[in-house]
Parts: structure tokens; sequence; C-alpha cells
């Protein structure tokens, strides 16, 4: 198998959690500290050797799109005011032409189905999906980096796996799984969103994934399940009968960016990695008082 090159973003959602915030606004366009939640997964995408990325977007994404193109009059301005710093990180967001392109959901079906709109463009290659709500932060590599590294290694499909509490199964793609290395699973099956009682654990699926071609054959059958939806959860059980596919148990934690609670703990936490911001924070925390 050649090496993976690809990476498909699923940005077509609404963001009804975040109205009115995302009214006129991308939900991916949401700022942690001082960047959007977007540019946090490209750049971890960047740093895994990713050579191009796929947005897989919807109405209203202008302004997603426009994050990563050319900006004359921002650039002159800051030019003309000497604020290189500034103009280096503008510039900076732009790759080079054909490192992004993009493609329309027009229907929203699901998550499976919105990554099988990106099959002409990924091709018959292994490819990653990448979902900017679920931020993930580490101490050492990004995940995306460390999965890319495992499927050099197993050569099959991965996904970024952890625990959940018991009562929060209904909410992700839960794992029939066997132990195979201190961070490493074998999937033996999946289930979507199972309600606790149902859910044959509590490792749950997390939004990286390393997907081989045949993938496409089973999105392709655009069965509807939970929800619904054409589920990709759905389509990895398919595989499932004909490849293998591993569980990579990342070490980091991973904030739930498309939660109101969530964000705001992203916000809390990156912030504080911030030599400049963390002192100032951590006196401030100290004085709110949590009694009603």
């Amino acid at each position: 198998m050649m090496k993976i090159k690809k990476a498909v973003f699923p940005v077509a959602g609404l963001g009804t959690r975040f109205i009115p915030a995302t009214k006129a606004m991308a939900k991916e366009m949401l700022t942690v500290v001082d960047k959007p939640i977007i540019q946090y997964a490209v750049e971890e995408a960047f740093a895994a050797g990713i050579e191009q990325i796929i947005f897989v977007t919807g109405r209203g994404k202008k302004a997603l799109e426009d994050h990563f193109d050319r900006s004359y009059e921002l650039e002159t301005m800051l030019k003309t005011k000497g604020k290189t710093d500034l103009l280096r990180q503008v510039n900076e967001l732009v790759p080079k032409t054909g490192t992004i392109v993009y493609t329309r959901q027009h229907d929203p079906l699901g998550l499976g189905h919105a990554i099988w709109c990106a099959r002409d463009i990924v091709g018959d290659e292994p490819f990653a999906v990448v979902l900017a709500d679920d931020m993930i932060q580490t101490l050492g590599n990004p995940v995306l980096t460390e999965m890319v590294e495992k499927f050099e290694r197993f050569r099959a499909s991965i996904a970024a796996v952890m625990e959940v509490e018991k009562d929060q199964t209904d909410k992700y793609g839960i794992l029939d799984a066997s132990p195979l290395e201190e961070d490493m699973i074998r999937i033996n099956d999946m289930v979507e969103k199972p309600k606790p009682e149902d859910a044959p654990s509590n490792l749950a699926i997390v939004g990286r994934y390393i997907l081989t071609p045949k993938i496409w054959e089973y999105l392709g059958k655009k069965q509807a399940g939970a929800g619904g939806e054409i589920q990709l959860t759905d389509a990895m059980r398919g595989l499932l009968t004909e490849q293998p596919i591993f569980g990579y148990k990342f070490k980091g934690t991973r904030f739930d960016c498309g939660d109101k609670v969530g964000f705001q703990m992203a916000n809390l936490s990156f912030a504080l990695e911030r030599p400049e911001m963390r002192d100032r924070l951590l006196e401030f925390i100290k004085t709110i008082k949590t009694d009603a």
C-alpha cells in the first residue's frame, strides 16, 4: 500500500448546538484560545505528513475556505504597519496551490455519506479522516502522527479509541476488541451508539481514522443506520468481514468541541499551555465562586 497522503475533513455540519454563534459562521471557525478549531486539525494533519486536505463542506462554509486563502488587504495593512510577526502568521495559513481541495455534501445524510463524497478525490489509496470537533491534547506526538506510523507497521485500517463512561456509550461507536499491544487492540466488532446495557465495552472510537480504499465499497451501499443516517461505523463493520481493523489507544486528553462544555474545557486547557497566559488564568480561576 502507498503512504498516507490525503486526509478527509467532514465539515458540512450546521453546528446547531452552538446557535446563535453559528447562525452565520461555520462551527469549525469557533476559536480555541486564538485559533479556529479547524486550524488545529489541519496543523495536526500536516504534522503527520499529509500532503492534501479534502474538505467536505456544505452551505455557509465560505469563512472556512477564506481562512486558508490569501487576504491581500490584511497582508498589505500588516506590512504597512510593520507588524511582521502577524504578517508571518497570516502567510503561514496559506498552503501551496492544490494542497486543499473542496467538495460538497449536498444532503446531510451522516458521517459515512460525507466521507463517501470524497471518494473520487481520494481514489484507490489509503487515507485519513479527521473530525475537527475532536481536539486531542497530547504531551508527545499528535495522534494522527502516531497513527500514520502504526499504519506503516500494520498496513490496515486504524481508529483512535478511548475509554468512556458507561452511561455515555450511546454517543459513540463502541467496540468489542482484543488486546494486542500496550497501545493497540484488534477490533472484533463494533456497534454505533448502543444503550449502556447493550454496549459490548466502554471502548469508543473518536475522531481520527486511517482507512483502506476497500471502505468505499461499503460506504457506497448507503445503508441507513443509527439515527437514520449513513454511519461510518456500519461501513467499518462490513470491512471487518474482509480485512482486519485495529484501534490505537492514544495517550492524551480528548475534548468534544461540538459540545459547549467540552469547548470551554478545551479553551481553558489549551490556554493553560501558553506561558504568557498560564499564571494570570490560574490566579483568576482561584477567584471564581462556584456556589450559587
